[in-house]
């Protein structure tokens, strides 16, 4: 059988980025082997399903190129691919869990239950649902037949929950984590059909699964300790011949290592911890990697690496790269900690090296954000003068400033010792020489400002900082003479002569 993954998430907010990792693994597990990867929506708890999310879920896998083979958007053979959608489906497993022997009605009331709850807190314990107490509990174990039937045919509340068998043993070898046991004893009869007629995840999890031919699941440490109950359901429905692999990958941490990554982190430490934005009331709630100016590729890169490691030292990779070298035995057992410096590392790195074409779009959208309209050549000129600069995308406006407006304040510091008696008539000579050369571009005008240099013996160190105050305020800035090609004649050779001005009438 062909390999077959699923990213499963639930519609009850925003996509965590340690989803996105999630998603990222199943991805390229699925490309590796040459297999099926399937978004499935698991929104069978109702009660915390929130508008948009599903939108909000495909939007990021969109973004960052995740694309499923199978979804609700892209259906297969195995469809629906919404819990929601799937309901009679879980019955049928239900009454066969019932008819056997291996699931049973509970009548019992909520508040009764946080009664029991309450006082085995008391005594320092927990309440346990399961073989231990069950026989005194209200459920079908404890009442004849024809009870049973009356209390179902006068729609009597009710859940379907799991029988458990004391003494025994789960045992299963997971993938990242070696073998792993649970004792049946500290399991409770898992609630597997909700008082709303709605599956839980267990129920619905192993019934999608295995009604989905999934042979890998790859998912969070968090759902670790479940995978009792779903191996517990494999065999109480006699499906032990399709149980797929477990992968179990561990946390993302917080920036200081201590504890899982939360989405509060981002709001207390600045920095995203979603792929996009997320907007509740029609505000931007929290900021998402791309809005921060990520590229997607960067993003993923940088998460590929949080509990995978590739066979060498090598930290940028493509996707290709990943999909070439990637395997579920290299994923750690450890968290990995969160680092978004590192995360900005990434994304400078892709600037820099991505085809200026590749940047285009997400410049020119910044530019227009900020109400700077450029022409196309503009904008890839400005891309090949500032990309070696910036971390963000958001940079290409926030360090570039003093490229689209006059200079209101220049280093005075350095300007007043640099400018000397002769610095006048040497920027006068620069400005009709900047008038002169065609064509206007950053080869050209180098060789032939270095060219007039050398005739008049003008020393670098004279010259080039007071045209680096003279255009961009300061000594420091991308080079020189892209600026000045970007720049253009008028402005560059107006900005040098305002700077003229300025210092003839300072010294007056």
């Amino acid at each position: 059988m062909s390999v077959r993954v699923r990213f499963a998430p639930s519609p009850t907010g925003a996509l965590h980025i340690g989803g996105i990792r999630t998603a990222l693994y199943n991805f390229l597990f699925a490309k590796k082997m040459g297999g099926t990867f399937i978004l499935r929506i698991e929104d069978t708890d109702r009660g915390r399903h929130v508008s948009g999310a599903e939108a909000y879920i495909t939007d990021s896998l969109e973004w960052l190129g995740l694309t499923p083979n199978e979804s609700s958007t892209n259906p297969g053979a195995f469809g629906p691919y919404r819990q929601s959608e799937r309901l009679d489906i879980y019955r049928t497993y239900a009454d066969r869990l019932i008819s056997s022997g291996r699931a049973y009605y509970a009548f019992d009331k909520p508040e009764q239950l946080d009664v029991l709850r309450k006082e085995a807190e008391g005594k320092g314990g927990a309440f346990l649902y399961g073989a231990l107490n069950r026989d005194s509990l209200d459920n079908s174990l404890n009442i004849t037949e024809d009870e049973l039937h009356s209390r179902l045919e006068t729609g009597e509340t009710y859940t379907i929950r799991l029988k458990v068998m004391p003494d025994d043993i789960i045992s299963f070898e997971d993938i990242v984590r070696g073998e792993v046991s649970f004792n049946s004893n500290d399991l409770d009869d898992k609630i597997l059909i909700k008082a709303d007629g709605f599956p839980t995840y267990h129920m619905a999890n192993v019934i999608d699964d295995y009604s989905m031919q999934i042979t890998h699941v790859i998912r969070g440490e968090e759902w670790l300790s479940s995978t009792a109950h779903h191996l517990l359901l494999y065999h109480a429905l006699g499906l032990e011949n399709s149980i797929p692999r477990f992968a179990h990958l561990p946390l993302i941490l917080k920036p200081s290592g201590n504890g899982k990554l939360s989405k509060r982190d981002g709001q207390k430490f600045g920095f995203p911890v979603f792929p996009i934005s997320w907007y509740e009331d029609g505000k931007e709630s929290f900021e998402g990697f791309r809005e921060a100016g990520f590229l997607p590729q960067a993003l993923l890169n940088f998460l590929v690496l949080l509990g995978w490691h590739p066979e060498g030292d090598q930290e940028i990779l493509t996707i290709d790269n990943m999909i070439a070298q990637f395997s579920l035995e290299r994923i750690g057992k450890s968290g990995a900690r969160f680092d978004y410096d590192k995360a900005k590392w990434f994304n400078h790195q892709y600037i820099v090296h991505s085809p200026t074409d590749a940047l285009l779009p997400e410049v020119s959208a910044e530019l227009s954000k900020h109400g700077i309209q450029l022409t196309q050549k503009q904008v890839v000129d400005l891309i090949e003068l500032m990309k070696e600069r910036c971390t963000v995308i958001g940079d290409f406006h926030q360090q570039c400033g003093y490229l689209f407006a006059p200079i209101q304040d220049f280093d005075e510091i350095m300007l007043n010792k640099k400018w000397t008696d002769h610095s006048e008539a040497m920027m006068t000579t620069v400005i009709e020489l900047i008038d002169s050369i065609l064509p206007f571009e950053a080869s050209e005008i180098e060789a032939q400002i270095k060219s007039h240099m050398e005739m008049n013996a003008i020393s670098p160190g004279n010259l080039f900082p007071l045209l680096r105050i003279a255009l961009t305020g300061t000594t420091k800035g991308p080079d020189l003479f892209k600026t000045i090609a970007f720049l253009g004649k008028e402005e560059s050779s107006s900005r040098i002569n305002h700077l003229i001005t300025i210092k003839t009438i300072a010294n007056e």
